[in-house]
């Protein structure tokens, strides 16, 4: 494969010998049925136990698939993508970019959790510094009755 395709510390090449039950993964994508917004390509949804991708050990869950055997996958349909792995052959040499976490559902990594908690801090703070001007009030005001 060439080097244009993602020269990046994130894109590696995975060769993988097709097993008894295939290559041992499932992808989704596509221009027909992207996945992640704003990108119709190919990613690994499940890597199945005991199959050629799990024994190698490097193609995770999320890793987009950019080319099969120096095939580009970019603006390809899910089902022609499909049709490519079936393809081919028993000795399958991948081009990937590894997952990164903005390409994951739900909160990823501690910065999402570090600003929630931060946010939950600030709320706190102004919840307890309304509370204390009420309480200076309270008190004034029940000292001039007195």
């Amino acid at each position: 494969m060439n080097g244009s395709l993602h020269s990046s510390p994130n894109v590696v090449d995975i060769k993988l010998k097709r097993g008894p039950a295939g290559l041992g993964f499932n992808i989704v994508g596509g221009v027909d049925q992207q996945y992640v917004v704003n990108d119709s390509g190919i990613y690994v949804s499940k890597i199945k136990e005991d199959g050629a991708a799990a024994l190698d050990g490097r193609l995770q869950e999320g890793d987009k698939i950019l080319a099969i055997n120096g095939v580009k996958l970019e603006d390809r349909t899910h089902k022609h993508a499909v049709e490519l792995f079936r393809t081919a052959g028993d000795d399958v040499e991948l081009r990937v970019l590894k997952k990164l976490p903005h390409h994951m559902n739900g909160p990823t990594g501690s910065q999402p959790e570090h600003e929630s908690s931060v946010s939950s801090l600030g709320v706190l703070a102004a919840l307890a510094g309304v509370a204390a001007i009420f309480a200076f009030i309270y008190m004034r005001n029940l000292r001039k009755h007195l």
